[in-house]
């Protein structure tokens, strides 16, 4: 009695151990499926135009030049950004020489960059610019406060000029020549009596000779 009871309870764990083996090996059993592949074309999806965008060209010879985004349609207009070279942004319209561009941080999602520093790829329709922002605060300088950063410049006074004593030019009178009286030539007289007292000498010289 005893050994039947056991050999039923070996019996069962062989069973059970039996299914559990079976069961294992169930997952990794590879099932044929048999079907047949449609014949029908299957449509390609193409992706729709990205539409009309700019690239910011090399506008110098150095490539780290980057082009200017404007808040405006001018060069006057506030700078908000840049766009480096080769960059790409999309392109909602065009007024004169300028393209209107999305760039975040400007006014509405929108900029403004000069067309030569750009390639226009499509084309876009032409926009009214947008009104020039006024300040909210006019800036005034008060001028007392001005007046005490100005240099305080001395008045110096001139050198007087004083003109000196006018210049005494001698004058000469012109002298003719020198006459004896009678109208005789002083020079004449002085040789007549020059050859008298030469004469004289001689004479007195012979007598002693």
């Amino acid at each position: 009695m005893y050994m039947l009871r056991k050999l039923s309870v070996i019996g069962v764990l062989s069973l059970l151990l039996l299914l559990g083996v079976v069961l294992n090996l169930l997952p990794n059993a590879v099932v044929p499926v048999r079907a047949q592949f449609p014949t029908v074309s299957i449509p390609t999806v193409t992706s729709s135009p990205r539409g009309s965008y700019i690239i910011a060209l090399q506008t110098t010879s150095s490539e780290y030049v980057p082009v200017n985004v404007r808040v405006g349609p001018s060069r006057l207009s506030e700078r908000i950004g840049v766009l480096l070279v080769n960059q790409e942004a999309k392109a909602v319209g065009r007024y004169g020489d300028w393209i209107q561009i999305e760039y975040i941080g400007g006014i509405d999602g929108l900029g403004w960059v000069f067309e030569p520093n750009v390639t226009l790829i499509g084309a876009v329709p032409d926009v009214q610019p947008p009104p020039t922002p006024t300040p909210a605060i006019t800036m005034t300088i008060d001028p007392t406060l001005a007046a005490q950063f100005l240099p305080q410049v001395e008045e110096t006074r001139l050198p007087t000029f004083t003109e000196p004593p006018m210049l005494m030019i001698p004058t000469y009178q012109e002298v003719t020549g020198a006459t004896a009286p009678g109208g005789i030539p002083l020079g004449f007289v002085i040789v007549v009596l020059a050859g008298i007292g030469l004469f004289l000498t001689l004479i007195a010289v012979l007598r002693r000779g």
